[in-house]
């Protein structure tokens, strides 16, 4: 009999769930809507539940397609899976954002990152934490506003073009972060946005639980709704902890 077992890697679970208290951009005033068909017994004494749902693809744990900000490209079915699968990184800037709320992440802070963990891969999906998790579902300090239908005066920490365009010299395969934007809430032109998606990169958004991630030494799987066309889309992701891919 063999001695020998495979060894499971911890799993943590970076998306949160979908409820009425989901935090959605400003300008979408409707939110999740979860509709209830059919919850108790049957006439045959059988249960049976069943639940209508509706929802912006742009909020909550989601997937920003490369289309959103980049004409001709990627949708979300487009993107290739093994683009979604890879080798996970965390650059924290949640020192840097605790003094300044609209700080973005700079190419300086990924060269530091990098003199100290190791250049990042190509195939990577890089995942940005500024600490932003813990004000999860207070719309006010998450955002910095919250004026419904009102994207005018948000603050929350980003990404700069400058690393944006970092990252693409690394041909990275995803960035995520754990806001609600890739780019800082003050942004108009969302130029990460643009620098990514123009370069067929895929963004992750409202990104749970990075404090329980380190730097690297971990396996990143994401994977969204499979909506044909989708500009975004409702992801669920999960790291295992001791994979790298």
């Amino acid at each position: 009999m063999s001695n020998n077992t495979t060894k499971i890697p911890n799993v943590v679970d970076l998306s949160y769930s979908f409820d009425e208290s989901t935090i959605y951009w400003p300008t979408d005033t409707e939110g999740f809507r979860h509709e209830k068909v059919a919850y108790g017994k049957t006439p045959d004494g059988n249960w049976y539940a069943s639940f209508n749902f509706a929802a912006s693809e742009h909020g909550g744990t989601h997937l920003d397609a490369p289309i959103h900000f980049a004409e001709g490209k990627q949708s979300v079915e487009e993107i290739p899976i093994e683009r979604l699968v890879g080798p996970g990184v965390k650059i924290n800037i949640a020192e840097q954002a605790a003094r300044d709320r609209d700080y973005g992440l700079t190419a300086a802070d990924i060269r530091a990152w990098e003199a100290r963990a190791g250049q990042i891969p190509a195939g990577a999906i890089v995942l940005v934490e500024t600490g932003w998790g813990r004000y999860w579902g207070n719309r006010l300090m998450y955002l910095g506003s919250d004026k419904p239908g009102d994207a005018s005066d948000l603050h929350f920490p980003g990404i700069s073009r400058e690393a944006a365009e970092l990252l693409v010299e690394r041909r990275v395969a995803v960035v995520g972060i754990d806001t609600a934007s890739l780019d800082h809430g003050p942004s108009q032109d969302f130029p990460a946005h643009q620098v990514l998606n123009g370069a067929n990169i895929p963004g992750l958004e409202n990104v749970a639980n990075l404090d329980q991630l380190p730097e690297r030494g971990f396996l990143i799987v994401a994977l969204p709704m499979k909506i044909a066309g989708g500009s975004g889309a409702p992801c669920r992701i999960v790291a295992l902890l001791g994979s790298s891919g």
